[in-house]
């Protein structure tokens, strides 16, 4: 893949994921409810003890989903504190999807990355998305495209 076009994949990627970023006080504390980024903000800053989300559109019936992926957070600076889904419409329709929201809480000064994996349908062939031991591909099907990645950059003080 050439450089302009992963830099282009990045970018439609924070845009299409409609990334929401939300600080919170990890002693739940927040007086004026948490914070809130924009989506194309990949640069995350906290404090020592403060949780902040990742929330991500997901849709498991359209065989959708989101992964932390390698290379792992730096557990001495965020770990992963929660995995949580908020289906749309109160969950009452099937199969219309809804949000993935991973929590972290800063653990320590210090920077590091967190590397979401996209899998689709098109991509879950993928040795990325965990498949990649299926038949081989027909001469006449498409091939399998990348998984997207999103990486945030996260900054504790």
């Amino acid at each position: 893949m050439a450089a302009g076009s992963s830099r282009g994949t990045r970018a439609v990627a924070a845009a299409l994921c409609t990334v929401t970023l939300v600080a919170g006080c990890a002693s739940g504390s927040d007086v004026d409810g948490p914070t809130s980024h924009p989506t194309r903000d990949l640069s995350i800053t906290a404090e020592v003890g403060e949780r902040f989300t990742l929330s991500v559109p997901e849709n498991a019936s359209t065989r959708e989903h989101w992964f932390v992926v390698a290379p792992q957070p730096d557990a001495s600076v965020v770990r992963a504190a929660d995995r949580g889904y908020e289906p749309a419409d109160d969950g009452k329709s099937v199969g219309g999807g809804g949000t993935l929201v991973l929590t972290f809480e800063a653990t320590g000064r210090g920077s590091t990355r967190i590397v979401l994996l996209h899998c689709t349908f098109p991509t879950a062939q993928t040795e990325a998305c965990g498949g990649g031991a299926g038949p081989s591909p027909s001469p006449t099907s498409t091939p399998t495209t990348e998984p997207e990645r999103v990486t945030y950059r996260v900054d504790v003080r």
